[in-house]
């Protein structure tokens, strides 16, 4: 009895790489994109509130994420910018930036957890609110927002660690090669036209011959 053993074909080894590298792709700019704009509109929204005792009674104060720290915007913009400059540099270049998304990601995750209890925003406007600069809020309180913003810097960490790992099998912006690798055929000069002098005056400038046919 014989038993025949089935030979993997070269074609689909060569295409699992292509393949994981077009789905890495699609879910770290998916991540990416999404993280930046969590990040982005949770600090926009409320973190925290609290009263400050005035003359008049307890004054109300509030305090946004942008109020409490800008280090997650800040963040999620330079990870945003990290993810479409991955395209744009090879080698090296493509491992520095998807470190610099990843940490981006990270440090907004770290701040936006710290600001979480933060109260020093809502502190300096219970001292601007009673004149007092010893003044501190009382009834404090935060919202969920803080974390909406630390889940977004986790979807940017995540798309840093999938440029790290397959930023290797992503195409990079070029404007000489096709994708196929081969370079694109570069235009032959056109002669000037005698019926219009700016065109032979850019020629000459470009240090054609205007005269020209452009035949052998």
């Amino acid at each position: 009895m014989e038993y025949v053993t089935a030979v993997p074909h070269p074609r689909s080894e060569a295409a699992d790489p292509a393949r994981s590298g077009r789905r890495s792709l699609a879910v770290a700019l998916l991540f990416g994109a999404l993280g930046a704009a969590v990040a982005l509109l949770a600090t926009r929204q409320r973190w925290s509130a609290g009263t400050a005792t005035v003359a008049g009674g307890a004054f109300p104060l509030t305090a946004k994420g942008s109020d409490v720290t800008g280090v997650p915007a800040a963040l999620a913009i330079v990870g945003l910018a990290a993810l479409v400059a991955v395209f744009a540099v090879r080698r090296a270049g493509r491992f520095l930036v998807a470190a610099l998304l990843a940490l981006s990601g990270a440090g907004t995750v770290a701040a936006a957890l710290l600001g979480a209890s933060d109260s020093s925003a809502l502190d300096d406007q219970a001292a601007k609110a009673t004149g007092d600069t010893s003044a501190s809020v009382e009834s404090l309180t935060h919202t969920g927002w803080p974390y909406v913003a630390a889940v977004g810097g986790l979807l940017l960490l995540l798309a840093g660690l999938l440029a790290l790992r397959y930023g290797r099998l992503w195409p990079a912006m070029s404007g000489r090669y096709e994708r196929d690798g081969t370079p694109r055929p570069r235009r032959r000069p056109q002669p000037a036209d005698p019926d219009r002098p700016e065109e032979m005056w850019k020629a000459m400038d470009r240090g054609e011959d205007p005269t020209s046919s452009g035949t052998a």
